[in-house]
Parts: C-alpha cells; structure tokens; sequence
C-alpha cells in the first residue's frame, strides 16, 4: 500500500500567491486545503481547477483573524483529510495608501488582527496536530512575510510593514520552540509581486511605479514565490527552520 498523501492548508488560498501555491503544491503530490474568506466562487473554481488535473483540493471558509472561524476550519480539515502536514500562512491584507498620522486605531487594528493574530492562530492550531508533542508525526509552516518587515514602507502602509516585522519574529520564535518537536517554520519575503493585493491596497498601478527600484528591474511573479515556498515545505529543507527568504528580486 502507498502512503497517504500529504496535506497542505493554504490560507487566503484562492488568488494571487495563495493559489499559485496551491496550484503548485498540488502538482507536487499534496492534498490541499484552500482557505478562503469572501470569495467562494474563486475558491470553488481554483479546486476544479485542481480535480481537473486530478488533484485533491478542497475549498474551507474562514477568517483567520476569528478564532472560531479558525478552529472550525481545522476541524473540517479534519474531517476531509483526516492529517495536516503543512500549513501556509498566507492570508493578509493591505490597506489604503496612507501616513500613520491619517491612520485610525480601526485600521491599524484589523491589519494586525488578520495579518499576525490570524497567522498565530492558525500555527496554533497546526502545531496542535503535527507536533510530536501532541501525538503528530511533524510537519512544516512557511509563514508569508514581505520585503516591507525591512523596508517600512513610509508614506504607504507602516502598519502592514510592522505587521509583517511581527510575523519575522514570530518565525523565529516559533521554529524555536518547536524545532525538537518535527516541525519546521520558515518564512519567504516577497518584494514587488504582481497580484491584487495592490490594488485592494488602493494603488492599481504600483508595480508599474515601483518596478524600477527593482535591483533586477521586474515584478515577481506568484509563481517565483509559491516556488520558494514550495521549497521550504519540502524535504529538500529538512534542515532548515527559522529560516527568513527573501524572494524580491534584490530590493
């Protein structure tokens, strides 16, 4: 008999890198979870994507940054898959263009809310089931930082830059904590990518503006960075935790 297949939870999961990583997991062998929150139908048309090509994807709602969205979210991972091997921690957003003086407590609240309480939560709730400690056979987080944890972004968003910063230490502390116990936690930093969350941040065309300050003189594509997450999920990195990547072209 074969072994089963690995399992993957891949929040924020159904665009941009989320899904290039799910895609890419996907044709690497792994059964995955595809977390979203609003947008269902992209959701539910990424993992007919996947079963097209025969792989194993299904799709899970839940706002990270609620606990009970999140322990309902594992448990129907649970109940699907029945193992969690890996999880991504890659839901996030960004906000208006703004200064920290333009900046309400609301705003800068719900950026942490989602971007590290939902990540932490999330780990949480992994660590529960893959370390040894509690009865799991290991496993592996890669946590999605940005180029903006080192960069601070001014005059844009420094509430996602420090949110970010938080989830660098977070990695670190973390792979720490439960390196002895199988699992590994990584991050990879993405620099000037070209998805949405740009124009949800209200800024359509801030790749174009941006792209010249690119040491490599592109974007990135989310598939560069599913890629490296990839890497990092695999055994090819079996000795690598508390890692930080920086996937941004130089910047």
């Amino acid at each position: 008999m074969s072994a089963p297949k690995k399992t993957v939870l891949v929040t924020g999961g159904s665009r941009g890198i989320g899904a290039a990583i799910a895609r890419i997991a996907s044709a690497n062998g792994w059964r995955v979870a595809v977390n979203y929150v609003a947008n269902a139908a992209a959701a539910e048309s990424l993992v007919a994507e996947i079963a097209a090509i025969g792989g194993d994807a299904f799709a899970v709602r839940g706002d990270v940054g609620e606990e009970s969205d999140v322990v309902a979210m594992f448990a129907a991972i649970d109940a699907r898959f029945g193992r969690l091997d890996a999880l991504v921690n890659n839901a996030g957003i960004v906000t208006p263009q703004a200064r920290l003086d333009g900046m309400d407590a609301g705003r800068i609240l719900r950026v942490m809310r989602v971007n590290v309480v939902g990540s932490m939560l999330c780990a949480r709730e992994a660590v529960r089931r893959m370390s040894t400690r509690h009865g799991g056979s290991g496993g592996a987080i890669v946590n999605v930082s940005s180029i903006a944890a080192t960069l601070g972004s001014p005059g844009e968003y420094v509430d996602y830059a420090a949110s970010k910063g938080a989830i660098d230490s977070f990695t670190v502390g973390l792979a720490r904590e439960v390196a002895a116990e199988g699992i590994r936690v990584n991050a990879v930093r993405p620099g000037i990518i070209d998805t949405e969350i740009h124009a949800s941040g209200g800024q359509p065309g801030r790749v174009a503006v941006l792209r010249g300050t690119v040491p490599m003189q592109r974007e990135g594509k989310a598939e560069e960075i599913a890629r490296a997450i990839l890497w990092l999920l695999s055994d090819d990195a079996s000795y690598s935790t508390g890692a930080i990547l920086n996937a941004s072209g130089g910047r």
